[in-house]
């Protein structure tokens, strides 16, 4: 846009073709990131990162960042109720690992702790469970208990919440069939 007040046979000082180089290159940065921004939502800290790699000056990423947040295009709060939400919705994760994934996106902890306060962790890990246990079912109860609680585990749910978890799967595969699980073997030398 610059350019095209540019007349033919006009006579720049050096300073205003560096200023016009200064313009292109916030300019091509800015498209850049938004490019970078149309797959998915991202955090400040990974579109600064994906503009060093893409060998942008430090000075023009801050304008680009600045000018990204002005427009509403990047908000690490937001960025991380979309992640959240994202999670639960398709793959849940306790808090440990959702707080151990934004961190890797580079989220400040002090959002990261503040879109967690209402994180409902048993629901996730209910969520979770629920097509894992359906594959577990012939199990006896305490093969069952320990395959799940690591499962869970790993998702980053902590004890408490596992174990609520899997009572409440245990009761409702008894509850709709007896003979949901597989009898221990000490119970059936008995």
């Amino acid at each position: 846009m610059e350019a095209a007040r540019l007349r033919k046979g006009q006579q720049l000082s050096d300073s205003e073709i560096a200023a016009l180089k200064s313009t292109d290159a916030v300019h091509q940065a800015y498209e850049r990131a938004i490019r970078f921004l149309g797959v998915r939502p991202r955090s400040i800290e990974e579109v600064r990162r994906n503009l060093k790699d893409k060998e942008v000056d430090a000075g023009i990423i801050d304008e680009v960042i600045e000018l990204l947040e002005g427009h509403g295009y990047v908000d690490d709060v937001a960025f991380a109720r979309y992640w959240i939400a994202n999670r639960q919705q398709f793959r849940p994760r306790g808090g440990r690992a959702l707080r151990f994934e934004l961190r890797e996106k580079g989220v400040p902890n002090a959002v990261i702790d503040e879109v967690l306060v209402d994180f409902e962790a048993g629901e996730a890990a209910y969520q979770a469970a629920s097509e894992k246990a359906r594959r577990l079912r012939g199990l006896d109860k305490r093969e069952f208990r320990q395959k799940l609680g690591a499962y869970l585990a790993r998702r980053g749910f902590d004890y408490n919440t596992v174990s609520e978890v899997t009572d409440r799967l245990i009761a409702e595969f008894e509850e709709d069939d007896g003979d949901a699980f597989k009898p221990l073997q000490a119970d059936i030398e008995e």
